[in-house]
């Protein structure tokens, strides 16, 4: 390795002042990771840290932890979102954090890879949530016939709400 890529490596520019931190996201400026990003094999995991460590930093503007989303991670796992934004509060990192979803659910690498699956390709099934899908959906992009899944959606409405053009 060149000394060069090797510096890069070890000091990366991102990570001077001004660049986006992970340890304290600031999601009154940048979105939160995709619900698509797995930790652990876990959809929605690293989105629900993020979320999380904004509240605790009072940078959250308006993703809340414990949404909807959250609680279907909830249901699968187990455990309890308390224990979770307790074990985020105390500083934990994105592998600290896996290791402490492993202990409290004992869940098959098979079942998190078919629950990710799943969770993945929900698509909005009770009318009120369907009103809420379509009218988020028509008012960023409603020429986007791509829009299927609550994942798709989020996306979309984080790319539009940080600038993006749909």
């Amino acid at each position: 390795m060149s000394n060069d890529l090797h510096a890069a490596y070890i000091a990366p520019a991102g990570a001077a002042k001004g660049a986006i931190s992970m340890g304290a996201p600031d999601l009154t400026r940048h979105p939160p990771r995709s619900p698509r990003t797995r930790l652990g094999g876990y959809v929605h995991l690293p989105r629900l840290i993020d979320k999380a460590r904004a509240q605790i930093a009072g940078t959250n503007g308006d993703f809340h932890f414990d949404c909807p989303m959250d609680k279907r991670f909830w249901a699968f796992t187990g455990i309890a979102p308390e224990a979770m934004f307790a074990e985020i509060e105390s500083g934990k990192s994105d592998s600290e954090l896996l290791a402490f979803v492993q202990a409290n659910t004992r869940k098959h690498p098979s079942e998190i890879a078919e629950w990710s699956r799943w969770f993945e390709q929900l698509t909005p099934s009770a009318p009120d949530s369907r009103e809420f899908f379509n009218e988020i959906h028509r008012k960023n992009a409603p020429q986007r016939e791509d829009i299927a899944t609550w994942f798709d959606w989020l996306e979309l409405d984080d790319y539009v709400t940080f600038g993006g053009r749909p």
